[in-house]
């Protein structure tokens, strides 16, 4: 009984034996025998499920029309084609493994049989080895490339749509075909996929997914529209159309960034009516300066502003008494319009600048402008009311206004003082009447600025008078010595170019090129270290330049006391305003 027991226990044992063994070694023989691509695709059967799945998706894609097709509004970007490692790997997975299956179509000709499953997997992998390059190693760069270039994977995926998109615009009118609907439904994952994202750590794991499955797309379409010279062509035609739009954009901009440049922003509006009602609060008598003797006296140092904007009236006399060795010398004659005039006022009188005097003027009071001083600066060539603002001509006035001074610096609203400036009234004008700073360069640099860039030389009149390839200069800070002007005359020199003007349009809009023909060969050139321009137009002036400047100019339209001005020289400015002001805080007027 043991014997037969025993015989029994040793038949199940080999039994089992076979059972677990054989399968085994049939499995082990048979992934000896499949080919690396083979084998990879057995080994990931289960992430393949996916891939088939969505390739269902593509069979039940209702039919859309192809009418009015338009070409992408995007930026083209630089087309790599398939020659990194990395798309070629992915393009060949997703091809392969999409393949290898009965329920995928093919673009729109027909089912795939296999011949031609392996004529393009022999293309595939024939691409991949051709290379002196090993794959693996191609791909390591490639990701040590994409770690210095963070937005490497989005421009990709943008460039794939692109290319999408161009495929498309090949495909016949109305076509419905499989392909069609396929590269359409790719285009659609993508761009979902990708949202907003602006550098690849922004992108999700499905938008890499995506963009796998894009490029097998865009390879099958390789193989249906071989045309290189038609798809450079169609491609030209759209970067074409691109650069249109984007200097379309650019002009908008343009156009938007002037006229915010024009438009009184709410928080200087708010403190203008503020200090308005408060300047009509007080007595009359609480309304006037101390010191006003001093208005007149030739032996002080006067400083002249001509604006109708509060803070920045502010700004150049707090940035210049502070700068100053001896403020007790300076004397600020503003001059503004009626409007302003109480909100300029009240400031001054709640924030006297410290010992230097203050004199606050209207332009109304100057009776002996001519009547038809204003009708003339509305008819001349600019819809930009700084050009046509009576306070901005004004300067052509100067010996009227001030009849009893012998010499001024006038400033621009915006500009702010960093040094003492006590130097700058022993300059030698060697009998000229004004000193500023040049504004060209050596000739060949980008900021030279000839006479002829403004005006216009045909006029006989201006080409017998006037050299085109004179250096011009800036108004900003310009000393003025008004006894040679009273001598020479100048104010009916600008009158009469002034008159010139309406008759033939030889001058472009604005008071510099007028100033230039006034006085012309009446100028000295001051050192530039007196006086820095670009600070509201240009980002990239040198931070050196910047500390080494008198006085630095904020001239563009990126005016800092606006959201548009650029934040980098916005604290140049910001410095010498007290935000802890209750007037500023109630504006909502912030640094």
């Amino acid at each position: 009984m043991r014997s037969v027991r025993r015989y029994q226990r040793i038949v199940f044992l080999c039994l089992f034996s076979v059972c677990v063994i054989a399968p085994i070694i049939f499995v082990s023989h048979r992934l000896h025998n499949i080919s690396p691509i083979g084998r990879k695709d057995f080994i990931e059967d289960i992430s393949g499920v996916k891939h088939r799945a969505e390739a269902l998706k593509l069979s039940s894609v209702q039919q859309e029309g192809g009418d009015g097709l338009k070409e992408p509004n995007v930026i083209v970007y630089v087309d790599e084609g398939f020659g990194s490692s990395d798309k070629i790997e992915n393009a060949t997975e997703d091809f392969i493994d999409a393949g290898d299956r009965p329920d995928v179509q093919n673009n729109g000709t027909g089912i795939r049989n296999s011949k031609e499953d392996q004529k393009i997997r022999q293309k595939v992998v024939a691409s991949i080895s051709h290379g002196k390059t090993n794959p693996i190693r191609a791909a390591v760069q490639q990701n040590q490339n994409s770690q210095s270039s963070i937005d490497k994977k989005v421009k990709e995926m943008k460039d794939q749509i692109v290319r999408a998109k161009a495929y498309l615009n090949f495909a016949p009118p109305n076509s419905n075909s499989h392909f069609v609907k396929e590269l359409k439904l790719r285009i659609k994952e993508l761009e979902r996929a990708m949202g907003n994202a602006k550098k690849d750590s922004d992108l999700s794991r499905s938008s890499w997914q995506k963009s796998r499955a894009m490029e097998a797309s865009l390879f099958k379409a390789g193989q249906v529209y071989s045309d290189c010279s038609a798809m450079a062509t169609k491609l030209q035609a759209m970067t074409y159309s691109a650069e249109e739009q984007v200097q379309t954009q650019k002009n908008q901009a343009t156009h938007l960034l002037h006229l915010v440049a024009r438009t009184t922003p709410k928080g200087l509006h708010c403190l203008t009516m503020r200090l308005t009602a408060e300047y009509f609060s007080v007595f009359p008598e609480e309304r006037k300066f101390d010191k006003q003797h001093r208005v007149h006296d030739q032996s002080l140092y006067h400083y002249a502003i001509f604006s109708n904007n509060v803070l920045a009236c502010a700004v150049v006399v707090n940035s210049t008494v502070s700068s100053a060795l001896d403020p007790e010398k300076i004397v600020f004659h503003i001059v503004t319009d009626s409007l302003n005039f109480p909100a300029i006022s009240m400031w001054f009188l709640l924030n006297p600048p410290s010992k230097a005097t203050i004199d606050i003027r209207r332009i109304e009071e100057f009776d002996w402008l001519s009547p038809g001083y204003e009708l003339a600066l509305e008819k001349q060539d600019s819809h930009d009311p700084r050009y046509t603002s009576a306070l901005n001509r004004l300067r052509f006035y100067l010996p009227s206004v001030f009849p009893l001074l012998n010499k001024i610096v006038l400033f621009d609203h915006d500009v702010v003082v960093r040094r003492d400036l006590m130097k700058l009234w022993n300059v030698n004008m060697r009998g000229k009447v004004n000193g500023a700073v040049e504004i060209c360069q050596e000739e060949g640099e980008g900021s030279f600025w000839r006479m002829d860039k403004f005006i216009d030389f045909s006029d006989p009149f201006v080409a017998e008078r006037f050299d085109p390839n004179t250096c011009t200069w800036a108004f900003g800070m310009n000393l003025f010595d008004l006894q040679t002007w009273r001598r020479q005359n100048l104010t009916a020199i600008y009158s009469s170019y002034l008159q010139l003007n309406k008759r033939e349009r030889v001058l472009k809009a604005g008071s510099l090129p007028i100033g230039w023909l006034t006085f012309y060969n009446q100028t000295v050139p001051l050192d530039k270290r007196w006086h820095i321009l670009g600070l509201g137009y240009e980002s990239g002036v040198p931070r050196a330049e910047i500390d080494r400047a008198a006085v630095i100019h904020f001239n563009g339209v990126m005016k800092p006391w606006l959201e548009i001005g650029i934040s980098k020289y916005k604290g140049y400015w910001s410095r010498y305003l007290s935000f802890d002001n209750p007037y500023l805080q109630q504006c909502n007027i912030h640094e």
